[in-house]
């Protein structure tokens, strides 16, 4: 199928919205991957199963090796002499054709100009600690072990100095080729605990490569008092990845929102996140 152009639907195809949740234990993250296996490539097998044109998949965001999800965006695009089932019956299709680990949460009917990445107006990813001696085993693939007592007042006080406009590059890893820009808008940046879970939210305009993680793993320093909470702005400040603190485990990181802007146009130049 030839397509009208980046944004829009051919004129003989539709275009569908639909949100994926996945459990990315057994993945090698969302993109077709040359060696193993993403998410994306099973999503459309299952899409290529029921429609002959093999519609591929155009995602709101990546997320890397063994990252959840419960709010994967993405679109494609079907012609309308194959379009025959409503969206509830394929649902349901398409999850007949998927594994367990991986459901399509919603899809629907998209108006011709709708992109998943370009009209995307943020994200929002968790991170989950489970902060006990021992760990929950109904959680080992969802939650990171911290078993030494975290200081929940100093991680709250550190998060709110990630709020707003700054250059993230202290807490973006290199993905061998550097960003159009590292400069994102953060717009919630918020710790919780409910018994021994504690859940970090973190909400942007979009995210650099493995930046949720490394704010997770820095909160969690802080909270065991390898950094002061007040050397936040001196970390953003550097634009160093080396000063600020570890990389946290990709087990414990959940996509868990895209928001969209109804009626908003594409934004050609926007940034990818790269979880």
């Amino acid at each position: 199928m030839k397509a009208a152009g980046r944004d829009d639907a051919a004129p003989e195809a539709n275009r569908y919205k639909m949100v994926v949740a996945y459990d990315g234990t057994n993945y090698k993250g969302w993109q077709v991957q040359k060696s193993g296996v993403g998410v994306q490539e099973l999503v459309e097998k299952a899409l290529a199963a029921l429609f002959p044109s093999n519609p591929q998949l155009h995602s709101s965001s990546r997320t890397d090796t063994g990252v959840h999800a419960l709010g994967m965006a993405a679109h494609f695009d079907v012609l309308a002499t194959e379009d025959r089932m409503e969206p509830s019956k394929l649902l349901l299709a398409l999850n007949a054709h998927l594994p367990e680990d991986v459901r399509i949460a919603s899809v629907a009917r998209a108006r011709r100009n709708f992109h998943a990445r370009f009209n995307s107006a943020g994200k929002q990813y968790r991170y989950f600690v489970w902060n006990h001696s021992a760990m929950n085993p109904l959680l080992r693939s969802q939650a990171w072990h911290v078993p030494k007592a975290l200081d929940l007042a100093a991680m709250k006080r550190a998060a709110a100095h990630l709020v707003g406009k700054h250059d993230f590059g202290s807490f973006a890893a290199n993905r061998g080729h550097p960003p159009l820009t590292t400069v994102r808008t953060v717009r919630r940046c918020d710790v919780g605990k409910s018994g021994s879970l504690i859940t970090f939210t973190f909400e942007a305009n979009g995210f650099l490569y493995k930046m949720c993680r490394g704010f997770a793993g820095t909160l969690v320093q802080v909270g065991l008092g390898k950094f002061n909470a007040d050397e936040i702005p001196r970390i953003l400040e550097k634009r160093d990845r080396r000063v600020a603190g570890m990389t946290a485990p990709a087990h414990g990181l959940v996509l868990w929102k895209v928001f969209y802007t109804p009626g908003a146009k594409p934004k050609p130049g926007a940034e990818e996140d790269e979880e």
